[in-house]
C-alpha cells in the first residue's frame, strides 16, 4: 500500500464535520480510518475538577498537536500508533489507548484541524464544514447533554464565554485554507467528489 490519502475536515463546533466523515467511511468502511482531533486534548490529571471545567478547550494550546503530527507521520510510513482516548466527563485522558493501523485513507476531524501549518501541509484534501451559528449551538447542546453528561446551563455558559469567541479568533479564519467548503455536514455533491478521489486512490493501490 502506498502512503495513505490524508483528509482534513475543519469547522466550528456542531458544523457537521463528523457527519461528513462518517458519510465517507460508510462508503469505504474497510479503507478509511477516522481520527478525532478531540482525542489529542492534553491530559489534565494535575488539575482539580474545578480547574478542568475552567479550561479553554477551544484554543490551540489545549491540544497536543505535536503528538498528532507524530502519529500521522508514523501512519504515513505504514506503522501503527496508539491514539489516546479522552474522557469528556472528567476532562482528561483515560488510561487506555486505541491501536490504529494505517489504512488507505485517514481522515482527521476537529475544529482546529487547519490551524497548525504542519497539519495543513500533510493533508491531500482539506474540507471546511460551515453552518449557521444557531444551528451549531443547538447541535452542540444536544451532543454535550446526551453524550458527555453536561447540563444545559454549563453548555451555554461555555459556549458564550469561550467557544463563540475562540471560533472567531481561531476557527473561522482557517476556512481560507479549504479545498472544499460544505454546509451543514452532508453535502452530497462534495461527498461524491471526495468519494471519487478515494476510489481513484484505492484503484491505484490495487494496480
Amino acid at each position: 500500500m502506498s502512503a495513505p490519502l490524508l483528509i482534513g475536515i475543519a469547522g466550528g463546533t456542531g458544523s457537521g464535520k463528523s457527519t461528513f466523515a462518517t458519510g465517507l467511511k460508510s462508503l469505504f468502511p474497510e479503507d478509511i480510518t477516522i481520527i478525532s482531533y478531540d482525542n489529542y486534548y492534553k491530559p489534565q490529571d494535575h488539575l482539580s475538577m474545578e480547574e478542568r471545567f475552567k479550561t479553554n478547550y477551544d484554543c490551540p494550546d489545549a491540544l497536543d498537536t505535536d503528538l498528532l503530527v507524530k502519529h500521522l507521520r508514523i501512519l504515513q510510513r505504514g506503522e501503527a500508533v496508539d491514539i489516546p482516548n479522552y474522557d469528556f466527563c472528567i476532562h482528561t485522558r483515560r488510561e487506555d489507548y486505541t491501536a490504529v493501523k494505517p489504512t488507505p485513507v485517514i481522515i482527521v476531524d476537529g475544529i482546529l484541524t487547519f490551524h497548525d501549518e504542519r497539519l495543513r501541509e500533510m493533508f491531500d484534501i482539506k474540507i471546511f464544514a460551515d453552518a449557521d451559528a444557531d444551528e451549531r449551538i443547538l447541535r452542540r447542546l444536544r451532543r454535550d447533554v446526551t453524550e458527555r453528561g453536561r447540563d444545559i446551563d454549563g453548555v451555554i455558559k461555555q459556549y458564550v464565554e469561550t467557544v463563540k469567541i475562540m471560533h472567531g479568533i481561531y476557527v473561522e479564519p482557517t476556512k481560507k485554507y479549504a479545498d472544499i467548503m460544505i454546509n451543514g455536514g452532508m453535502n452530497k455533491t462534495a461527498l461524491d467528489i471526495v468519494a471519487a478521489r478515494i476510489a481513484h486512490k484505492l484503484k491505484e493501490d490495487n494496480v
